[in-house]
């Protein structure tokens, strides 16, 4: 099915060595890989400990940007990667082929019912962007969200 790294890693944070959290998979370019794509993505950030907002936030951004991988490229896998270091979870949507256009926020999409989805993965990132994946076939979008301290219990 998918394949993950869910072993944290050792990382230089300004000057201390800090935990890294990340989980990667993939799964089939199809519409029934988002929400399949969305459960992995609380699940992972639920086992970190992360706070309901936190979820909340990345649970729609991956929604979109997932979305987006499937309906706009021709893909057969897109992947996702979660990264947490200091204060921010990156997620990374990676897919195989290119699509029509660069990823953008559509003019007046705000109140249309298709095309907002850049522009809430804007709203609740601190910021976001897109890049050439490794192969130089696909591309990378990511979005980088808050990520406050875990959550104890």
């Amino acid at each position: 099915m998918a394949s993950s790294n869910n072993a944290p890693s050792l990382g230089r944070c300004g000057g201390f060595v800090a935990e890294r959290l990340r989980d990667a998979f993939h799964l089939p370019a199809r519409r029934t890989s988002v929400p399949e794509a969305r459960r992995r993505v609380i699940a992972v950030l639920h086992e970190w400990g992360a706070a309901e907002q936190v979820c909340d936030d990345a649970e729609l951004v991956v929604s979109e940007l997932f979305t987006n991988a499937v309906r706009h490229t021709d893909s057969e896998k897109v992947g996702c990667e979660l990264t947490v270091v200091g204060a921010f979870l990156r997620l990374e949507i990676t897919d195989q082929g290119r699509g029509d256009s660069t990823p953008h926020v559509q003019p007046g999409s705000v109140d249309k019912e298709c095309g907002r989805g850049l522009f809430l993965v804007g709203a609740l990132s601190e910021s976001w962007g897109v890049r050439p994946d490794p192969t130089g076939r696909g591309r990378t979008v990511w979005a980088d969200l808050s990520y406050g301290p875990p959550v104890t219990h």
